[in-house]
């Protein structure tokens, strides 16, 4: 009898071992144009972020992936959403655009319209959320760092980033919303009103400052 009890024992054991899965990497994509290209570079926000959570003991539960490609706007972001994020089947995308959509009407007279803007963006997260992975967005944060809201395209920016900020509250998506975090850190670290410098090194790529200040804020919302 005791020899029978071994066996199931050791049966109910093994179905149980067989039955254990780790758990999988939460994947997560950041879906963008040239500063999350930069991101992956070494002190990048990626690359902060892949340290932060390295550091933390963490890292066997996180896979980040950056999908930003140089002068991007959203129907960019549209267009290769299967082979770039929807193909690496990611838990969590975060959406980092505007900045191109804005600033391009004035530098190259492309652009994206502030109409189409709204109805590119909800297909980009649509597409997303249909394959099941959550989606956070992100505000585009500067083009030009003065605080007093004189940088040229800033009524623009502000108009696209509120467009964002009540997406994100109307189907309660996560936000981080980079250009009010901007603005209130220039606001108490740009006595002077330079339009770079302060987080960015061109009024809109990130220095090292402005890295870590976007990893800090992004892993708040992810975690």
């Amino acid at each position: 009898m005791g020899y029978k009890l071994l066996l199931l024992t050791t049966f109910i054991a093994c179905l149980f071992l067989l039955s254990f899965k780790p758990d999988k990497k939460k994947k997560i994509v950041f879906f963008g144009d040239s500063i999350t290209q930069a991101a992956v570079e070494k002190g990048g926000f990626i690359d902060l972020m892949q340290t932060m959570i390295q550091q933390k003991g963490i890292d066997q539960n996180y896979e980040l992936n950056g999908a930003g490609i140089g002068g991007n706007k959203i129907y960019d972001l549209y267009l290769r959403i299967e082979n770039d994020v929807l193909d690496k089947k990611p838990d969590v995308v975060v959406i980092y655009v505007g900045v191109n959509d804005v600033w391009h009407k004035s530098s190259s007279g492309t652009g994206t319209d502030f109409d189409k803007f709204g109805r590119f963006y909800e297909a980009v997260v649509k597409k997303i959320q249909q394959q099941g992975a959550k989606v956070i967005l992100v505000t585009p944060a500067a083009i030009g760092e003065k605080n007093d809201f004189t940088n040229s395209q800033d009524g623009d920016l502000n108009s696209y980033s509120n467009w964002i900020r009540q997406y994100a509250a109307a189907n309660k998506l996560g936000l981080v919303d980079l250009r009010k975090i901007f603005h209130d850190y220039s606001l108490a670290n740009n006595p002077t009103n330079l339009s770079r410098g302060i987080l960015t090194s061109d009024g809109v790529h990130l220095n090292p400052k402005g890295n870590a200040l976007v990893a800090e804020e992004l892993w708040k919302v992810i975690q």
